[in-house]
């Protein structure tokens, strides 16, 4: 009877995690239906790029700074006695581009902004705001999903290229101070191995990273019942969800993307 119940526990999450892959799912066609009238919500979406874009500069810029000087410091840790610090800087930019600013400013907005939205759109589920507006013939995806959709992956992308810049100054910053790499050799290190197709990836990272994210956050907002404690349990779904799905695309987009 134990086992039994184990493999009916199991059962029932996996059940469970297709319905929510088969709402998203649901609200992205949806979405993609209401795209013609993205310039009639431009002042929507204005506002939700300054909500996910601007607002989430500081802490981007605290993780990015320390990101780019863990990755120099590490990078050094690994170089010493192997080969020359003078090719400090292009090994640390390759890997900024490719995985670590997409990646990591991915995870940042997906713990800022859509468990944000989960709870915005969460708490007026349970405040019948979502009904109220359905009265008033207005459909929740087109005023609600579809900015916040839109800007998402208008944002992302701006922001890791922002993250790309201050990373890439952390990480000067240790290895000019703390190893001895001078200016020249470390950004003429960059500057000779550069290319064009790492930066281009990352940007496709964080264009399906941000549309994702928002996409989650909408679909667990939509879906939120039980009061105070349910908008609660949906934040937290909304942040694991878009975590997961940001480490699981990156993987999958890697395989195509190199």
């Amino acid at each position: 009877m134990m086992i039994a119940g184990f493999f009916e526990n199991i059962g029932h999450t996996f059940l469970s995690y297709l319905r929510e892959v088969g709402r998203m799912v649901i609200l992205m066609i949806r979405i993609v239906r209401f795209s013609p009238d993205i310039i009639r919500n431009r002042s929507l979406t204005i506002g939700q790029m300054m909500k996910i874009g601007v607002l989430s500069l500081p802490l981007v810029t605290v993780v990015s700074m320390f990101t780019g000087a863990v990755a120099s410091w590490q990078a050094a840790y690994q170089f010493r006695g192997l080969i020359s610090l003078d090719f400090l800087g292009a090994a640390v930019s390759a890997a900024i581009f490719i995985e670590l600013s997409p990646v990591l400013t991915g995870l940042v907005v997906a713990g800022r902004v859509g468990a944000s939205i989960a709870a915005e759109l969460g708490t007026m589920c349970v405040t019948e705001q979502i009904d109220a507006l359905e009265s008033l013939a207005i459909d929740p995806v087109r005023y609600l999903a579809l900015p916040r959709f839109t800007a998402g992956w208008i944002t992302m992308p701006l922001l890791v290229i922002y993250s790309n810049i201050v990373a890439h100054f952390g990480a000067y910053l240790v290895a000019s101070f703390l190893m001895d790499v001078s200016t020249a050799a470390f950004f003429g290190s960059v500057q000779r191995y550069f290319l064009f197709h790492n930066v281009l990836s990352g940007l496709v990272k964080a264009l399906v990273f941000g549309g994702g994210t928002a996409l989650v956050g909408c679909a667990v907002g939509f879906s939120t019942t039980g009061g105070a404690e349910g908008v609660g349990k949906s934040t937290i779904r909304a942040f694991v969800y878009s975590s997961a799905f940001i480490l699981i695309s990156d993987y999958i987009l890697a395989t195509f993307l190199f």
